[in-house]
């Protein structure tokens, strides 16, 4: 019950239970949905122990917690009270923002945070998982049909094989249907009766062979389609055969549109965005991956990286690898580490500070950079241009040799180092990423260093 007290005084200082809507967390925030922005005190809210920074957004206010914000976010809910569909709203929304292009981006990427980000450890285990057997088949004279590697195998399936499950169970979940009738369409879709299997139709009406298996926007297509499907059944089936007749209802009608229709153009708009993404970092990865690397950190500080997520799973299931998103997160997040790192080495009558900035540091090269970017960086954002040379020397490596993630999830850095590891068991790509991962770090910390020496 570490978070208990500032639970309490977050909850104060956002209104009180009856100002919130909607309450989630992502990897290192903790996501208060508001009614009233009137009533939250944004600047009480900074000064709390514990809470490394906020993040303001258009109708919800994100508490940076870091790490541990799952701890964080379960304490919230036994201090407040708080639960979904229950807790009476007693203060009036507000009237909406002017809803300009950055409002409708920020709603996409909080979505997609919601959709993705509860999947995430499931991928990260089962990407590693996958790295370790193969370096285990390899490199240790593991059998490939022993035992040992079979286990390993169907950890890494169970992780990825059933992802049209998993979203289909978050994303349900995000439009406040019934969770398990998300879950219950991916099951669908990933059966052995359905995914790839030929020679299907539905009342005369032939099936597209399609493999769903590992695949993302079939689903989410689906589930997108079901909700107004439910919408309309809420509306129109008495309630005294609603709890039995809609989900029926709802399936007989989604799942005969989602395999005909919505799931082979879902499978075809994922092969043109995994390949348009392969030839776009074929012919220009050396100009882009430095720029994408550089504005990465900025990207997060707006939750921007949430909503281009779906792109490297996509990656993932279509092309076998993501040439994008965890590059250019890795690349970003080793370089806040760097840069923190310089921080810290130069601070000298305070040992404490120090210290608490060399952890942030070594926590962004584990991958997770709120703490050390809001607590070390962008109150001297001169330092920031030391971080922008090492990613953009890092970015220049990593594009011109063409470095490849093959598991998408999780925050990148050197704790998900063996997810460069292809699945063959090959390290040409994870040596690769070993010196990108030195120039990143060397490079920021130097570039700041000297940049802290004639600052500071």
């Amino acid at each position: 019950m570490k978070y208990v007290e500032m639970s309490k005084q977050v909850l104060e200082h956002v209104g009180g239970i009856e100002n919130l809507n909607h309450v989630e967390h992502c990897a290192t925030r903790l996501r208060l949905h508001y009614n009233s922005k009137k009533l939250v005190n944004e600047e009480a809210l900074k000064g709390i122990e514990n809470v490394l920074g906020i993040v303001s957004k258009a109708g919800q206010v994100q508490i940076i917690i870091g790490p541990n914000v799952n701890e964080a976010y379960n304490d919230f809910l036994d201090a407040s009270g708080w639960k979904e569909g229950v807790t009476s709203e007693t203060v009036s929304p507000e009237e909406p923002e002017e809803k300009k292009a950055m409002y409708y981006v920020n709603k996409f990427g909080n979505f997609m945070a919601a959709v993705f980000m509860p999947i995430v450890p499931a991928l990260i285990t089962g990407g590693m998982i996958l790295a370790f057997k193969n370096l285990l088949v390899n490199y240790f004279g593991v059998a490939m049909d022993s035992g040992t590697a079979v286990i390993l195998t169907s950890i890494f399936s169970a992780a990825f094989t059933f992802l049209p499950v998993y979203i289909g169970f978050t994303m349900a979940k995000r439009l406040k249907m019934e969770p398990i009738m998300g879950a219950f369409l991916g099951g669908l879709l990933v059966s052995s009766n359905i995914s790839g299997a030929a020679g299907l139709s539905f009342l005369g009406i032939g099936i597209p062979v399609v493999e769903y298996t590992g695949s993302v926007l079939p689903i989410m297509l689906g589930i997108g389609f079901m909700y107004f499907v439910d919408k309309l059944f809420q509306k129109y089936i008495p309630e005294t055969v609603r709890y039995f007749l809609k989900p029926l209802c709802t399936m007989i009608v989604v799942v005969p549109v989602t395999l005909i229709i919505l799931g082979p153009i879902g499978t075809i708009l994922s092969t043109y965005v995994g390949v348009g993404i392969t030839n776009l970092m074929n012919a220009i990865g050396g100009i882009a991956m430095p720029i994408f690397a550089v504005v990465y950190p900025y990207m997060v500080m707006l939750g921007l990286d949430k909503a281009i997520m779906p792109i490297g799973f996509n990656s993932v299931a279509t092309i076998g690898y993501d040439p994008a998103i965890m590059v250019m997160g890795f690349i970003s997040n080793l370089c806040i580490g760097g840069s923190a790192l310089a921080v810290a080495t130069t601070i000298r009558n305070d040992k404490s500070k120090k210290g608490m900035i060399a952890s942030f540091g070594i926590t962004a090269l584990c991958g997770v950079t709120e703490p050390a970017f809001y607590g070390s960086l962008i109150m001297r954002p001169r330092v920031l241009i030391g971080t922008a040379i090492g990613a953009a020397s890092a970015g220049l490596v990593a594009g011109i040799f063409g470095l490849k993630s093959y598991v998408m999830g999780g925050c990148p850095g050197l704790l998900t180092a063996l997810f460069f590891v292809d699945k063959d068991g090959g390290l040409g790509n994870f040596f690769l990423a070993a010196i990108v991962s030195v120039v990143a770090v060397a490079v920021s910390f130097v570039s700041c260093k000297i940049i802290l020496s004639k600052t500071e």
